[in-house]
């Protein structure tokens, strides 16, 4: 067992705690009295305590008998152990332990918030984030997610505050002049890291009854306004979720709160969900679809982690995959659920997979679980293949088994472990019963093995050979893990249509389709997790019937060619060319594919001398969708219509540089300030980074000065990615300064400074100014946030450079982000060698050569 972990010999059931914050002197004080069972004798108790001071300890036994016990730390265990001078006996007793402790600054643990209220004064919030192991540092506990128990809370704050956690108040009583001491019911039995202390100037909506569910926004005063819609998101996730599992919601009630500073985008806290502003708080009539979408998507899977993850949790962090991939699953049902029209499910294929699919192509990924030791073992489980991995491969079985028996087999898992904790195996149990399918032996292949297989698929008499080997970006030919894969093809075969699905469990298989077939796809509907890869016959045969393939079966033509490319296993004028086939195409989502791989070409493969060549291609195949769309929104535009308009007029802008665009976009910009209501939201975000990818240091001036004036948290973000999108090199100086020296919120500084090195003119100067201020830089960050700042390394693929890059990471230990640094490293040497490459052929596409 590792060091970090508890011994058994005494474990809680039920936590009486009392918090009093002082917001002024940023520190607490609190005590708790904890229901313990003795379960052998013991001369000592082992809790978690992590940056607190115990200052009294005593244990009562069940006859009433009271001993103090003495404390000592170990620190680097985050553990303290309480020393008695004689043998406790087995059985039931009280322990009961005063502390203090500090609202540090680093987002983790019992933290603050602050924010500047509409009067211009800086207000304080004590706030909570306590996954995976930070609650340790709120109060002294059992801090691991199998020790389970019933949590009572009492806050003592001034009275002008609002003061909220997981359950109702029950009463509250005035203490100590302008002070009151507020209690709340008892919690339902749950983890540590689920609760949430929540005190500061904040204001509620009042209360939406949903099925019984009193439903609020909480949020920092002033800004109550922008509540309504995620109250509509929220009610309607919660009435979905209990009627998909079949189960009520789990608690007595449901805040969602907006906190200014926030590490993650939101925290399942039971009851007291925790969120960014800017993933709770929006006004509608001025907002994108992207962030309406956003605003749903994170309600739905907070919302989703109520049952699975709270009412049903992992025994320990190896099994974090589970929740969090599975609430993701259920987010995007939530999402597609409450507005069809977004076809949520599209876009998850077009967006979450593609992120699992950038790191698990590397050598350097990990399985989806694997074993966990230390806090930071489980702090650097919340990343793409937690999320998008674990989320697809759930898609994909649910796809093969069928989406009732899957649910069903959802159901019985959750209603077998109420209130308990599970492995993963558990719930592979129960799809298998549901399902009558081996379940958990295809599923294993999938979490615990790193990687994801891309299938060749070619003509026979009958049918068609599947072969799978291991994608790798770096391709390494001795690599022979297989999988067993759920694959779904559909085609033609003499003139009728077919459909066939296969379970590939070996390396090579016949499939008899009754013919060869006149054209096939090797993964029908678009929701398998591998790539598939086509003789040139068979590939030709796709190209001539695109209007047949549903859009995420193009979609994953069109990835899977970039992706080959990236390999070194496809030519790079074969995607060029396929971007010009798909120019009429109409689907935002294969729209983001293509100019993904676009930007790549134009980052890593596109010399000065070739730019003016392929900036007038992005032109020629952007065209026929611009002349369809234009600037201003018809009547009858669909909310993702809009979206494309905004992304082909950031294309234009931005990669081709066409100058009555960046021109337009410029007057778009001033139009939108005078009346944001006079400009499509989509539109005017466009104009914004259109503008200041173009832009001086005058608009630079000017969109600084708005981000930090503005109250609206949607509008403070896009202020803040147009700040980013600035890459002349004193103003990316002058961002990377901002980030260190307060202007930037900690939240947000480390995606800027990645962003500084995404930039293609400036990454080097940019990565200069990182790799000096390091020290800095980790020390102004949060530690949970290091992770996003080194992705900003993949980008830096000009080979001195690059070089540069791996002798400073072998040089320095970042214990929050080792495998972030090796799986970056990794994608940076693959965009080096691309760019060695194919930068030549580019340029002959081009017609330089």
């Amino acid at each position: 067992m590792s060091a970090y972990r508890l011994p058994r010999l005494v474990v809680p059931s039920r936590y009486s705690i009392t918090l009093e914050p002082d917001l002024a002197a940023f520190t607490f004080s609190g005590s708790v009295k904890i229901d313990v069972d003795i379960r052998e004798q013991t001369d000592q108790i082992v809790i978690n305590a992590a940056e607190l001071v115990l200052t009294a300890v005593e244990l009562t036994d069940s006859d009433g008998v009271s001993r103090t016990g003495e404390t000592e730390y170990q620190e680097d265990l985050q553990r303290a152990v309480l020393k008695f001078d004689d043998q406790l006996a087995t059985g039931s007793a009280s322990l009961s332990i005063r502390f203090t402790g500090v609202l540090n600054d680093q987002l983790h643990g019992f933290y603050r918030s602050t924010f500047d209220d509409l009067n211009g004064d800086t207000q304080v919030i004590a706030t909570s984030q306590f996954e995976a192991t930070d609650a340790r540092r709120a109060f002294p506990s059992w801090d691991e997610p199998d020790l389970k128990a019933v949590f009572n809370v009492t806050l003592v704050v001034p009275e002008n505050l609002l003061a909220v956690t997981n359950t109702k108040e029950v009463s509250r009583t005035k203490v100590d002049g302008d002070k009151v001491s507020i209690n709340f019911a008892d919690s339902i039995k749950m983890s540590t890291y689920l609760l949430a202390f929540i005190v500061g100037p904040l204001e509620a909506t009042e209360p939406v009854d949903v099925d019984g569910v009193p439903l609020r926004v909480v949020a920092p005063y002033g800004k109550l306004h922008l509540a309504d819609y995620a109250l509509e998101a929220g009610a309607f996730c919660l009435r979905y979720f209990a009627d998909y599992y079949g189960i009520p919601y789990p608690g007595d009630k449901m805040d969602m709160i907006a906190i200014p500073d926030f590490a993650f985008g939101a925290m399942e806290n039971l009851g007291a969900v925790t969120f960014r502003e800017n993933a709770l708080l929006i006004d509608p009539d001025h907002a994108t679809q992207a962030e309406l979408q956003r605003i749903v998507d994170v309600v739905a899977h907070e919302l989703a982690h109520m049952w699975f993850g709270d009412l049903v949790t992992m025994k320990w962090w190896n099994g974090i995959w589970l929740n969090e991939a599975f609430a993701t699953f259920m987010e995007m049902k939530a999402t597609d659920a409450f507005k069809p029209e977004w076809k949520r499910w599209f876009d998850f294929g077009a967006s979450e997979r593609p992120w699992a699919f950038g790191v698990d192509s590397l050598a350097s990924t990990r399985p989806v679980e694997f074993e966990v030791q230390s806090p930071e073992d489980a702090n650097q489980m919340f990343d793409a293949l937690t999320y998008g991995k674990g989320s697809s491969i759930l898609r994909m079985i649910e796809q093969y088994l069928g989406a009732e028996a899957f649910r069903q087999g959802v159901g019985d898992y959750l209603n077998a472990h109420q209130f308990a904790n599970t492995e993963t195996a558990d719930l592979w149990a129960g799809l298998n019963e549901a399902s009558r399918q081996p379940v958990g032996e295809i599923m294993d292949t999938w979490i615990f093995q790193g990687g994801y297989p891309q299938i060749s698929v070619s003509p026979t008499a009958n049918g068609v050979r599947l072969s799978q080997r291991r994608y790798l970006v770096i391709p390494d030919e001795t690599d022979q893990t297989t999988w067993k894969i759920p694959v779904q093809l559909r085609g033609n075969v003499g003139g009728e249509p077919v459909e066939h699905r296969v379970l590939l469990d070996e390396q090579d298989l016949d499939v008899d389709l009754g013919g060869t077939p006149s054209w096939l796809v090797a993964n029908g509907g678009g929701h398998g997790f591998y790539r598939s890869d086509f003789t040139d016959e068979l590939r030709r045969s796709l190209m001539a019937v695109l209007e047949t393939l549903d859009g995420l079966e193009r979609f994953t033509l069109a990835d899977d060619t970039w992706a080959f490319v990236e390999a070194g296993q496809g030519s790079v004028h074969g995607f060029l060319d396929l971007v010009k086939a798909y120019r009429t195409e109409r689907e935002l989502a294969i729209w983001h594919t293509l100019v993904g791989g676009l930007a790549d070409i134009s980052h890593h493969l596109v010399t000065e001398e070739a730019r003016p060549a392929f900036q007038a291609y992005v032109s020629e195949v952007t065209e026929d969708t611009f002349a369809r769309l234009g600037w201003e929104p018809a009547p009858t535009d669909d909310d993702l219509t809009r979206r494309l308009r905004g992304m082909i007029l950031t294309v234009r802008g931005r990669m081709a540089r066409l100058p009555d665009v960046v021109e337009k976009a410029r007057r778009t910009v001033d139009q939108f300030l005078d009346d944001p209501g006079a400009v499509d939201p989509d539109v005017a975000q466009s104009s914004l980074f259109v503008t200041a990818a173009n832009g001086n240091g005058e608009d630079y001036e000017r969109f600084f000065n708005l981000y930090s004036k503005e109250q609206n948290p949607q509008d403070q973000f896009r202020f803040l990615q147009a700040v980013a999108g600035f890459d002349t090199p004193d103003l990316v100086e002058r961002t990377i300064e901002a980030t260190l020296d307060g202007s930037v919120r900690t939240q947000d500084g480390p995606w800027v400074v990645a962003r500084q090195m995404g930039h293609r003119k400036t990454g080097a100067q940019a990565w200069s100014i990182v790799r000096r201020r390091w020290s800095e830089i980790t020390s102004v960050f949060p530690p949970l946030t290091i992770p996003r700042v080194v992705e900003g390394i993949s980008g830096l693929s000009q080979p001195e450079v690059a070089a540069d890059v791996a002798a400073f990471f072998s040089e320095t230990e970042v214990p929050t982000a080792t495998k972030a640094i090796a799986q970056n490293l990794e994608r940076l040497r693959a965009n080096t060698a691309l760019r060695q490459r194919e930068t030549a052929r580019v340029s002959r596409y081009l017609g330089l050569e």
